[in-house]
């Protein structure tokens, strides 16, 4: 930088933005390797989901299942799967938001916030 003010420097900006972006992968990475648990039914339907999103595992209960009335399973399984796409739309907020904040807190394109 020029003493006094003036431009600001740009290999530092340069080298900024980098560590910026290095640390977006980071938190990505960490947010895919992160199982987030939702359920239903008092715990009848459990949906396990990556921190990105991604459905990993269903578990119903044999309680759950009854062969006269499958709408109402069909709708506890999607109620669990919300609640813990839900549950990882606030990790990526936790992880993510004051990534996106550093970037002028606009957001970054593609991201779901």
């Amino acid at each position: 930088m020029i003493p006094g003010g003036g431009q600001p420097n740009m290999q530092q900006l340069l080298q900024q933005a980098q560590k910026m972006q290095q640390d977006l992968a980071a938190a990505q990475q960490e947010l895919a390797e992160t199982p987030v648990e939702g359920s239903a039914g008092g715990g009848l339907v459990k949906a396990t989901v990556s921190g990105a999103g991604e459905l990993q595992a269903l578990v119903i209960d044999p309680k759950a299942v009854d062969p006269e009335d499958t709408e109402t399973l069909a709708d506890l399984v999607l109620a669990a799967v919300r609640d813990a796409n839900n549950a990882a739309q606030q990790l990526q907020q936790q992880k993510l938001g004051p990534l996106a904040q550093g970037l002028g807190g606009g957001g970054i394109p593609g991201l779901p916030f």
